[in-house]
């Protein structure tokens, strides 16, 4: 016999399990469907917590190598504990799980565990039981991408699961591709002291942020002493004994050379989860990504099902699909409700950090639009001197006529907590005058944000 609810959430990940949650907190009987042993999806198990959770304490450990002499702390020896460290990610891991695990017992979701197939429409199937459901939001996440020519074994060539997972530092890690995944596990295991040589298939970092950006945070990481070969492609991975040989080519074709490493972290992107799931037998549209194709309301081709997160269009973070889980329970209960992608951050957790909301500078000049830029270094902000973290700069783009900020991007310390208040200004449709206006308490690194609003109409007081 089947079991019905009025909602089925297929996948716990960010947004699947904020969509279940804010559905029973709005009168909903709830499942959500979970082939992990643990809720949290990838976010929580294998990616952004126990990403963040390694590079604190590769930080701490850099930052008392580095910085410590230069506040008057002397230590006579510094030195790391691996395994220690990782102990310290996995608790950090198991408590968030663990956290969610309570929100699903306080909200009286059900937790269906297992891989889940809709076999029809407003039912699905899972280990052979049937649950039903007038509405199901399809939450899938998304997976590592393969390259071609490089085989996974999660060993000496991993994904960013095994990144996470290494029991020694690598003598030298090939990074293949320089976006936040790869830029993020290099700068922790270089940190930790292995040689990082970041291949890359464009001639730039970090593809969709500010190029002005990109192109000074690669020479902030070339100081740290990450390597980098740019319009370069990997042909090849062949595992021999302890050690890795890739062949590499330019991008655009040429001469062949070879790279040897310890350890190759394959980060080429990410792409969606929705094999299994029995949408082709359904009839729910699919884009030529694989993506599952949603409207506005988050709803598929098929009546009573929709889709969000990383299995659907748009920035695969974890908070752009929370925001999503959110607003498509506030719809299926017939509630007003949208996500603004405009006032979407997002984030590079290296330290200094990158973050960044709204358009690029390269994407207004491309649309011809008419702005004003307005920036403001670190190094002029009082806060930032004392704390000894000056690289960076913060960057305001607004219209030129009515001032709206249309973008805003960040290098520098605490980047993702600072871009807050510049996605609130978004979303508010706010003015870079309206910024300036603020109070921003002094010091604060905030300061640099309320300055480079100043620096848009040419009023920046410390520059």
């Amino acid at each position: 016999m089947s079991e019905a609810f009025d909602l089925i959430v297929l996948g716990a990940g960010p947004g699947g399990y904020v969509c279940a949650i804010r559905a029973a907190q709005l009168g909903m009987r709830v499942a959500c469907v979970e082939g992990r042993d643990t809720l949290g999806g990838t976010c929580l198990n294998v990616g952004c917590i126990p990403s963040k959770a390694l590079l604190q304490s590769s930080e701490e450990f850099y930052h008392a190598v580095h910085a410590l002499e230069a506040h008057g702390i002397r230590i006579d020896r510094i030195a790391f504990d691996l395994a220690r460290m990782q102990a310290r990610k996995s608790a950090v891991v198991e408590a968030n799980v663990k956290g969610v695990e309570y929100l699903f017992r306080k909200n009286k979701i059900t937790w269906v565990k297992g891989w889940g197939r809709i076999v029809a429409p407003g039912r699905v199937e899972v280990s052979g039981t049937t649950y039903e459901a007038r509405h199901l939001v399809i939450a899938s996440g998304s997976e590592s991408m393969p390259l071609d020519g490089v085989t996974v074994d999660e060993k000496r060539i991993v994904t960013s699961t095994g990144g996470l997972v290494f029991e020694e530092v690598p003598r030298h890690l090939v990074v293949i591709g320089g976006g936040y995944i790869g830029l993020e596990l290099g700068s922790v295991w270089r940190r930790l002291g292995a040689e990082v040589t970041v291949v890359e298939f464009l001639d730039r970092l970090l593809p969709g942020m500010d190029s002005e950006v990109a192109g000074q945070f690669q020479r902030i990481l070339g100081k740290q002493g990450l390597k980098f070969r740019l319009g370069t492609k990997v042909t090849e991975a062949e595992t021999d004994g302890a050690q890795v040989r890739l062949r590499l080519q330019p991008s655009a074709g040429g001469e062949v050379s070879e790279l040897v490493a310890d350890a190759v972290l394959v980060a080429v992107g990410r792409r969606a989860v929705t094999e299994r799931l029995g949408l082709t037998e359904l009839g729910v549209r699919l884009d030529e990504r694989g993506r599952i194709a949603a409207g506005a309301d988050f709803s598929t081709s098929v009546p009573g099902i929709h889709a969000i997160g990383d299995a659907i269009a748009g920035p695969m973070l974890a908070h752009k699909a929370m925001d999503e889980g959110t607003a498509v329970a506030e719809i299926i209960s017939g509630r007003a409700a949208h996500v603004n992608y405009d006032a979407v951050p997002g984030v590079v957790y290296t330290w200094p950090e990158v973050a960044a909301v709204g358009k690029t500078e390269d994407e207004l000049k491309v649309a011809g639009a008419s702005y004003k830029v307005g920036k403001f270094p670190f190094t002029a902000t009082p806060r930032a001197r004392a704390m000894g973290e000056t690289e960076g700069f913060v960057k305001i783009l607004a219209d030129a006529a009515t001032g709206a900020v249309l973008g805003a991007h960040i290098l520098g310390p605490d980047a993702g907590t600072l871009i807050a208040e510049l996605a609130m200004a978004i979303e508010f449709s706010a003015s870079a005058e309206d910024i300036a206006m603020i109070s921003h308490a002094h010091p604060t690194l905030s300061e640099a944000v309320k300055e480079a609003a100043l620096a848009a109409d040419g009023r920046a007081v410390h520059l």
